[in-house]
């Protein structure tokens, strides 16, 4: 995001609303820190455009000023219009595909971060009996993260032995899945989240939850895990004890899919895996 300089009157309408809190009021001018901006363009969508002449604004504030008075617009607008969105180019274009949710992401066709989060499991077959689920979400509005912690936290993951999703937006920046490495040229830019999907099975989830425990101690923002499974034949969840025996308190804020219309997967078809 920029801010037009010669349409800005510094009224800071804009401050509150960034949801990353990259945007100051400096010398009578708002400023947007650039390198840690997402791309999210909530300022943009958020305050209206009153399209009001910049100079003829300035004046009054001026003048109102000298008298201990203050002109200052409604909080829901841009008195000018100064809010300039960009024609953003690769990579610094992941940025806003992976923030703003107005965007589709192009490999996925699915708003904000990209990703379905197999949530709707019981029509495409993401998870398969005995497949353990994991989204591993790094980021959060106020923080953010670079894909420079992503990749460190998907590589401690690879080592662990997961299996990536291939239909997931960081798998598609990864140079080589097998690894968890992703492309040199995204690492410095940052996104207001991102989510890792992986499939373990119940056998190893102690171990990758370590693992996340471990990666979460050499990155620079906060991780918030979720684990999935298809429940058993009585209504069972299969990875309770296993979660609950790492130390983990399960969040009362789960979810439970039933399947009430044709499955778009054949059950007996193999999984597919995340080419090497």
């Amino acid at each position: 995001m920029k801010i037009d300089q010669n349409k800005c009157v510094g009224c800071g309408n804009c401050v509150p609303v960034c949801s990353m809190g990259v945007i100051s009021v400096e010398r009578g001018r708002v400023t947007v820190n650039e390198n840690e901006c997402v791309e999210c363009n909530t300022c943009y969508r958020t305050l209206r455009n009153e399209r009001r002449n910049p100079l003829l604004v300035r004046a009054i504030r001026w003048g109102l000023g000298h008298v201990s008075l203050a002109y200052d617009p409604e909080p829901d607008v841009c008195p000018t219009g100064a809010l300039m969105p960009l024609q953003l180019a690769w990579p610094r274009s992941l940025r806003a595909v992976f923030s703003d949710p107005t965007i589709k992401h192009p490999s996925t066709g699915v708003g904000g971060r990209g990703t379905e989060e197999i949530k709707s499991n019981d029509v495409t077959g993401r998870l398969r009996a005995g497949d353990i689920g994991l989204v591993v979400e790094l980021g959060r509005p106020g923080l953010g993260t670079r894909f420079r912690d992503l990749q460190s936290v998907a590589q401690a993951l690879a080592e662990a032995g997961v299996r990536f999703e291939a239909r997931n937006p960081v798998t598609h920046l990864m140079s080589d899945p097998a690894t968890g490495t992703l492309r040199e040229d995204v690492l410095d830019e940052k996104v207001m989240s991102a989510i890792i999907e992986c499939r373990t099975d119940l056998e190893h989830l102690p171990s990758v939850l370590a693992t996340l425990q471990e990666a979460a101690r050499h990155i620079d923002t906060v991780i918030s895990a979720g684990v999935s499974a298809r429940c058993g034949s009585r209504g069972e969840v299969p990875y309770v004890a296993a979660v609950e025996g790492c130390g983990f308190a399960l969040s009362l804020n789960s979810k439970t899919n039933l399947g009430l219309g044709r499955p778009l997967f054949a059950e007996t078809s193999p999984v597919a895996e995340t080419p090497a």
